[in-house]
């Protein structure tokens, strides 16, 4: 892994001409946030060595290095999930790639399903914790270059950049919410007795991505900051029939903020 992961950093630095301090994976419908980013390079996954593919619609597929705000950043346009048949360790492998590059941050968003009733569609929430339904990605051999076998999860999510966001948020009027993500494997959407059970366990939100590459983060000490937008409801009463392109069609309404609040707390740090 870590052989792996040095050979892939080696490559991209070779190939790049910033040093990245932010690192921000861009979720489904969310990649028009590239648009903002004064590009100096994009490499394409199946270009770079070691990286797993992107198979999902809404994920270009390349990495995008450059400056946001001001500051130098690397964009992961395209994630990679567990229900694409990747082990977890492939899935959180850009993140370790990250660390080798020098980040100190990492930036993450996602679309989800709000099962907390006071939600509505179009919601951005931003992640204050999260619940973890699937396999662990630091199960198996530890390298302790990478961090410790036992990893303190009891601020996943960095309370500094949180409140970045709110400040942010407020000043520009724009309506958010807190709570807590659950990332289950997918890559069905839940049943409505799954959306109960999961706002049973303490769940605001639920989806198939973020929690191991929180992880892995976390892992290698680099605080992050998460936010999901609601694209479907998982509330009793309000349960419908959903496919992947109204995922893309409810983020797409609300992108333009969440772009707002992503620039602004970037340009803080």
């Amino acid at each position: 892994m870590l052989e792996k992961t040095k050979e892939t950093a080696a490559f991209l630095q070779s190939k790049i001409s910033v040093k990245p301090r932010i690192a921000i994976i861009l979720g489904s419908g969310l990649g028009d946030l590239a648009n903002d980013i004064e590009v100096s390079e994009k490499i394409l996954y199946s270009d770079i060595p070691n990286f797993p593919v992107s198979t999902i619609r809404g994920h270009k597929g390349q990495l995008i290095f450059g400056t946001l705000s001001g500051v130098d950043v690397v964009a992961m346009q395209g994630r990679f999930h567990y229900y694409e048949g990747y082990s977890m360790s492939e899935v959180t492998f850009p993140i370790r790639v990250f660390k080798q590059l020098g980040i100190e941050y990492l930036f993450v968003s996602n679309a989800s399903g709000g099962v907390n009733p006071d939600f509505e569609v179009g919601d951005i929430m931003f992640i204050t914790d999260h619940i973890n339904l699937l396999p662990n990605p630091l199960i198996g051999q530890n390298d302790e270059e990478l961090g410790p076998r036992f990893v303190d999860m009891s601020e996943a999510y960095d309370k500094k950049l949180l409140s970045k966001a709110t400040r942010v948020a407020r000043k520009n009027g724009i309506h958010y919410k807190t709570g807590v993500y659950v990332g289950t494997t997918g890559p069905t959407y839940e049943t409505p007795s799954e959306y109960y059970y999961i706002r049973g366990l303490g769940g605001d939100a639920v989806g198939m991505s973020t929690v191991p590459e929180v992880i892995v983060a976390r892992h290698m000490d680099i605080p992050v900051f998460a936010v999901s937008v609601i694209s479907d409801l998982g509330v009793k009463g309000k349960i419908i029939e959903i496919s992947h392109q109204e995922v893309l069609a409810a983020v797409e309404q609300v992108t333009p903020k969440l772009i707002t609040i992503i620039k602004e707390v970037i340009k803080g740090l």
